[in-house]
């Protein structure tokens, strides 16, 4: 991408870019469950309003982490598939090896402090509480984007988008392609989980906290 390129054609071109990693991505997420239990240090507001934008640190306990791995390795398995390949589904095998590596292998702490480097925060919207990370570009004129994850998922998966976006002259783009950023979690998803009580989406609705 050259310095010459017109600043409305770079950034549609960065953020087709950045579509298509979040994409690529999604085959390799890692989600929070729905039923996760609310985790994280909060800062209330002094006056009781859960519409302000309260700043949030992550924290998952030592006996959460301890109970998690105990239920994974308790995880009663059933007959190994008839055939040779995946025609019935994820062998066996493949699950047992990630059930593995869940339970011995991730380092969550490490994942922990990575997302206790973004600034993050909490706002109630439509009665629910919803995580986000704000990450400001240090670049005038950067142009605001929310960028969210699917369905299952998490905003861990925009962790590899971050800078590019937020710093994209360390990335061999020009200071006009620049973004500040609003990654909110999925309502039901990440920290102090709000879930929907009622039909309807309120997915479109959610970015009313975040501006």
């Amino acid at each position: 991408m050259s310095n010459d390129t017109p600043p409305s054609q770079s950034r549609r071109h960065f953020v087709g870019v950045a579509a298509a990693a979040l994409a690529a991505g999604s085959l390799s997420r890692l989600a929070f469950a729905d039923t996760a239990p609310a985790v994280g240090k909060i800062t209330e507001p002094a006056n009781g309003d859960k519409t302000a934008i309260r700043p949030f640190r992550v924290h998952v306990s030592e006996a959460q982490l301890v109970d998690m791995r105990r239920r994974i390795k308790a995880t009663r398995w059933p007959d190994r598939e008839t055939v040779p390949d995946e025609s019935q589904g994820i062998q066996l095998a493949t699950i047992q090896g990630l059930a593995q590596y869940w339970a011995t292998g991730y380092d969550w702490r490490k994942c922990e402090a990575r997302l206790n480097s973004y600034p993050q925060f909490i706002t109630e919207i439509d009665g629910l509480d919803i995580h986000f990370i704000h990450v400001r570009s240090k670049h005038d004129n950067a142009m605001p984007l929310i960028v969210t994850h699917g369905w299952p998922g998490s905003v861990i998966e925009q962790f590899k988008i971050i800078d590019p976006l937020v710093n994209p002259t360390a990335h061999g783009a020009p200071a006009s392609d620049a973004f500040h950023l609003v990654i909110p979690s999925l309502p039901g998803y990440g920290f102090r989980p709000g879930r929907p009580r009622r039909a309807g989406d309120p997915n479109a609705r959610r970015a009313r906290g975040s501006r």
